[in-house]
């Protein structure tokens, strides 16, 4: 691979860890397809980029698949728009759309699928011959994934739920010259849970709701981006934990309080700056050594009516692993059966997020009726 190919690669690799080391003592652990690891939807967004355990909504596939048979639609897909790095470009954007409809009359089980789009713009590519600068061309990086789930409740208050992923990560942008730097394509596996209990009576007689979840997300083969098996690169595979409480002040008002933990299931690099070239297994088992590899969100937010919600939350990431420190703020308004979402970051790091001040938009469209889990709720 030539210097410029694998400058190129590292760019790719790194544009999506949302943070950029600017300190030789930070070393975010680097994978492919990085995208999997940004929060794709506004909701989600103005929580502190939570959702394993939140209540049920259009976009739950990137997070846990398992809410959705708790879900008071019958049917729903959703749209969401993130710009990246908007400070630097307006040609960098994520896009991701999810759907899901019950099977059956029971209401028990569900299918849904996602897809979730990447662009990294377009990217002049030049070298020195002598003392000129010769243009070879325009890349168009880009990254998404497929996928599809299947959940089912096993009891009344609780479903467990498993989905496939396909990802390409085509980081050349369709300029290869020399064939050293190739499209990478992988598949992956989710599996996830969600429990919810039904309302009992909470504070001051206010009825009350407990939730949580889990998740264990892109597990699957590495991705090879040159035919080199010392350069193949993770999936970012993570584990999410999280647990929330609704308080209902009547019919109208709820407000909820959510936690999530999240590790990053990958080995990072050792002291010499080499990551492990080993299995995915063993890799996963490797990662427990870095203790820094943990993250945390909390968030809260209080909905009227099913109509208007406001939300709050913070993310902290450790300043060794990237230094994802920031607040969310975020809205969202119903009417009939569309939703608008939005939310907006602010960093409080010291290290610069590609996310820093972004608005991020999405809709819904509750396409279906209205399911039994309506009236719970």
């Amino acid at each position: 691979m030539t210097l410029t190919k694998k400058l190129f690669l590292g760019v790719g690799l790194g544009l999506g860890t949302l943070a950029y080391s600017q300190a030789g003592n930070i070393q975010p652990v680097l994978t492919g397809a990085p995208f999997l690891r940004i929060s794709p939807d506004a909701r989600a967004g103005g929580m502190g980029d939570q959702g394993v355990a939140t209540t049920t909504d259009a976009f739950s596939q990137f997070w846990n698949a398992a809410k959705y048979p708790f879900s008071k639609t019958t049917s729903a897909v959703g749209i969401n728009y993130t710009p990246y790095m908007s400070k630097l470009t307006n040609d960098v954007f994520l896009l991701y759309g999810a759907y899901h409809q019950f099977l059956g009359d029971e209401e028990r089980a569900t299918i849904s699928a996602s897809i979730y789009y990447f662009n990294m713009g377009s990217v002049d590519l030049t070298k020195l011959v002598g003392s000129e600068v010769v243009q070879e061309g325009t890349a168009k990086p880009n990254e998404f994934s497929i996928d599809v789930a299947y959940a089912l409740k096993l009891t009344d208050y609780y479903s467990m739920a498993v989905t496939g992923r396909f990802i390409r990560s085509d980081l050349s942008g369709g300029f290869n010259s020399d064939n050293t730097l190739k499209a990478a394509n992988s598949f992956a596996v989710d599996v996830s849970g969600y429990f919810m209990s039904e309302k009992h009576t909470s504070i001051n007689d206010f009825e009350g709701r407990v939730k949580g979840g889990f998740a264990i997300q892109n597990l699957g083969p590495r991705l090879d981006y040159t035919g080199d098996d010392e350069s193949r690169s993770y999936l970012p595979t993570l584990a999410r934990v999280g647990a929330g409480y609704d308080l209902f002040l009547d019919d109208l008002n709820r407000v909820g309080v959510n936690f999530e933990a999240s590790k990053l299931l990958v080995p990072g690099p050792d002291g010499s700056g080499n990551v492990p070239n080993v299995g995915v297994m063993q890799g996963i088992g490797k990662s427990f050594s870095n203790e820094k590899s943990m993250m945390f969100s909390g968030a809260v937010e209080y909905e009227y009516d099913n109509a208007f919600a406001v939300r709050g939350g913070y993310f902290h990431e450790s300043i060794e692993q990237g230094a994802r420190q920031y607040a969310t703020v975020g809205v969202g308004l119903k009417y009939q059966s569309f939703g608008l979402d939005m939310s907006y970051l602010i960093n409080t790091s010291k290290i610069n997020s590609a996310l820093d001040n972004t608005l991020r938009f999405g809709l819904t469209w509750n396409i279906g009726e209205e399911s039994s889990n309506a009236q719970d709720y």
